[in-house]
Order: structure tokens, then sequence, then C-alpha cells
């Protein structure tokens, strides 16, 4: 049995990271299946605390997220892509499926990952003094 930390020990984002993939949908269920049977050479995380975020699949050595949205996200896409900057700020790249997209069409969902993995990962965008855009 893996040790784990006393729940008071651990920080919040961890807590719910942790409830996030007992509680996992059917489609992270099967993207995470497929992205562990594969033979890339890279590992993902899944639920993993970033920053203020948790993302979905995060490879931390490709510096890679995979974010898959449902229907609600169609209304939330100006959040979607905030999320997408603050995450680039910590040097990651986002890539985003929709729902419906790892159940029917996965072999071209694991495409574009593996097309997404074999790029060098980006450099983290720098923030101004004063928390302005980057230069």
């Amino acid at each position: 049995m893996r040790w784990a930390a006393p729940v008071r020990d651990l920080r919040p984002k961890t807590i719910v990271a942790r409830r996030l993939r007992r509680n996992a949908t059917d489609v992270e269920r099967k993207l995470w299946r497929v992205l562990r049977e594969s033979a890339l050479p890279w590992r993902f995380r899944r639920q993993h605390p970033i920053g203020r975020f948790i993302a979905d699949f995060a490879c931390l050595v490709r510096k890679l997220i995979i974010e898959l949205d449902g229907g609600q996200h169609a209304m939330h896409l100006e959040q979607d892509e905030a999320r997408s900057r603050e995450l680039a700020r910590h040097g990651y790249r986002v890539i985003r499926f929709w729902n419906n997209d790892v159940v029917e069409n996965i072999e071209g969902v694991m495409e574009t990952i593996k097309q997404a993995l074999e790029r060098p990962p980006p450099l983290p965008t720098l923030s101004a003094p004063g928390g302005g855009e980057g230069f």
C-alpha cells in the first residue's frame, strides 16, 4: 500500500484533485485508459494542480495540458481562454477536446496529442513588473 499524507497536511488543491480523480467522468476514464495503454514515452498525471487550477491531464516533461470540455464549456469560452493564458504563464500549452471527440474519435484525439508532444515545450510567459502583461 502506498503511503498517504494525513488529509490535514495536504494543500486544498491536492484534496480537490484527489476527489476529482475518484469522481472522474466516463470520458475522462476512457482517455486516461488510452493514455496509459499507449506507447507514448511520456507520462501523464490526471487532475494535477498547476497554479490556481487543476488540469484534467498534464504531461509535466513536455509541458502539455489536455482539457476535456463538455457541453457546459460552450457557455464559458472566456473563462477557458483565461485559464489557458494563466497556464501558459506557468509554461504550459493547452489543447482542448470536446467530450464527444474522445468518445467518437479517440484515434484522432490521440494523434493530435502525439503531435503536440513532439513539439518542444513552450517557454513560460513573463509578467511585467506590477502585474502587467509580458513583454
